[in-house]
């Protein structure tokens, strides 16, 4: 079997002395969506943050295409081929659509055009919009624009953060749409949802977190499926 694109493998930390993670095991394959859930306080987040390097690890390691990368900092694993978008605060709401998606271009030292005409095709919405400040933009659009600007880096892993959260019904099924469109192109999603079912039924592979430790892990439709994970987390 294969190494996965991306693995965070026997995760403990937290922050401070407290440890919120324990031996917590993430991974996500080449062109796989990957998503977390679980209750509220079961280190979700915090699972993502330490793969991504923004917490350290007492114990365990992060390996990225087979590289142990648990020393590098977020800005050098960015440029490892990791991008993340995070809950909160994800745009520069002053600046114009396309000025925040040239940010997210900043370790290229290509022309970066072509991939900014796939982020368009991506995201109609963003092209029509490209002169527009982001910060007037609907709360989905803002989503896109923080997505958007995150592929501008060409990264093998997309980590995305509660994508979908304070968005309606409809947005929310149109962002998972393109985030499978994205997921299509080779790369690799890890994502942290509320929206447990409906990520889920989008998931190659599903992880339930509870207090910092793995609970469940299975493709996203065997939980969907299983008993004890629809009336512990889904709601029945």
């Amino acid at each position: 079997m294969s190494e996965p694109v991306l693995i965070g493998e026997g995760m403990t930390g937290g922050y401070g002395g407290a440890d919120i993670l324990h031996s917590c095991t993430i991974a996500v394959d080449k062109g796989q969506i990957a998503v977390i859930v679980g209750p509220n306080g079961a280190g979700k987040s915090t699972a993502m943050k330490a793969v991504f390097g923004m917490l350290n690890l007492r114990e365990g390691q992060v390996r990225l295409m087979g590289e142990d990368i648990s020393a590098l900092t977020p800005q050098a694993r960015v440029r490892k081929g990791m991008g993340f978008v995070p809950q909160n605060a994800n745009i520069f709401p002053s600046m114009t659509v396309e000025e925040n998606l040239e940010m997210g271009a900043f370790i290229r030292e290509d022309d970066f055009r072509g991939t900014m005409d796939q982020v368009f095709e991506l995201f109609p919405i963003l092209r029509d919009k490209r002169r527009q400040a982001a910060g007037e933009l609907s709360g989905g659009q803002r989503q896109q624009v923080a997505v958007g600007r995150a592929l501008m880096t060409k990264p093998s892993v997309l980590m995305l953060d509660e994508p979908t959260a304070g968005v309606s019904p409809i947005v929310m099924d149109e962002l998972f749409d393109r985030i499978i469109e994205v997921a299509r192109t080779g790369i690799s999603i890890l994502m942290v949802e509320q929206n447990a079912r409906q990520a889920l039924a989008i998931a190659s592979k599903g992880y339930v977190l509870v207090q910092g430790q793995n609970r469940y892990i299975d493709t996203g439709q065997a939980l969907l499926a299983d008993p004890e994970v629809r009336k512990s987390f889904l709601g029945g």
